[in-house]
């Protein structure tokens, strides 16, 4: 029942919607496949499409490797690693807003922390969120920092799996660190590493929370995603028809996407 409620019942409500043209509050009127056809024209689709995939080229890399950092790091037998474990992953149960409020105010180009220490080493620091080269890298950053201790868990928790006998018998036979990191432990965490990457390419696809609170789609559209866009259409624009359409069309790209992640899988992930 909670499926059908709040999962399958919407989806079928915005298929629907997105065939009709509607502001809201106006009886629906029936366009047909209208609303896809003048969102595959619109520049402005094309722009939210592109910001998204440009965020998900500066995110998942950056996201995956710091990840992947602290749960190596956090393997090893360090004093008080529960304790810091806890730590990196306090940011991951912060509420977005908060994260995306204080990122925006250490991004800030005037009075911000991070230009104000770049200074110091005699880096004039860029224009951050209010320059619309910067304003993506901006929000990069605040999510990855975000979501480092999630990715961290997950990998930690893959790294724990992998038999110890293996390490130790590659270091047995000369094996350097990069050696069996390379050779060992990242085949054997290939599962995991693929869970990640699927659940941040989604994720992804569907990035709002961060950008609203941070810029808005600004400046000059440089950080409009497709969920913002849709957002827009049916609340700013009143095109509800569209909104919906344009939710389905992100639906395909994921499904898409998704598909070919799964089917891909079998050439590199490795299962003990």
């Amino acid at each position: 029942v909670p499926l059908l409620a709040f999962s399958i019942g919407p989806m079928v409500g915005a298929a629907w919607i997105s065939l009709h043209e509607w502001n809201l509050l106006s009886p629906m009127r029936w366009v047909g496949l209208d609303n896809y056809a003048d969102l595959l024209a619109d520049p402005a689709t094309r722009n939210a499409f592109g910001n998204t995939v440009a965020y998900i080229v500066g995110y998942l890399p950056l996201v995956y490797v710091g990840g992947l950092a602290l749960a190596l790091a956090l393997n090893a037998r360090l004093r008080g690693r529960s304790l810091l474990r806890g730590i990196y992953f306090l940011p991951v149960v912060t509420s977005w807003i908060v994260v995306a409020l204080v990122w925006r105010w250490l991004l800030n180009p005037s009075v911000g922390v991070v230009n104000w220490a770049l200074g110091l080493v005699g880096i004039d620091g860029p224009g951050w969120w209010t320059d619309p080269a910067w304003a993506m890298p901006s929000i990069v950053l605040a999510s990855a920092w975000k979501d480092l201790g999630f990715v961290m868990v997950i990998l930690l928790a893959g790294l724990q799996a992998i038999p110890t006998e293996l390490i130790e018998a590659a270091r047995v036979d000369g094996a350097g660190w990069w050696r069996r990191l390379w050779s060992i432990v990242l085949p054997l965490l290939s599962p995991s590493t693929f869970f990640v990457v699927v659940i941040s390419l989604i994720n992804g696809f569907q990035v709002f929370d961060q950008v609203y609170a941070m810029t808005s789609g600004g400046p000059d559209n440089a950080t409009e995603t497709v969920v913002l866009r849709v957002h827009a259409l049916a609340f700013r624009y009143g095109e509800a028809g569209n909104a919906a359409a344009l939710s389905w069309l992100l639906f395909a790209v994921i499904l898409a996407v998704t598909v070919i992640q799964v089917r891909g899988q079998r050439r590199w992930v490795t299962y003990a």
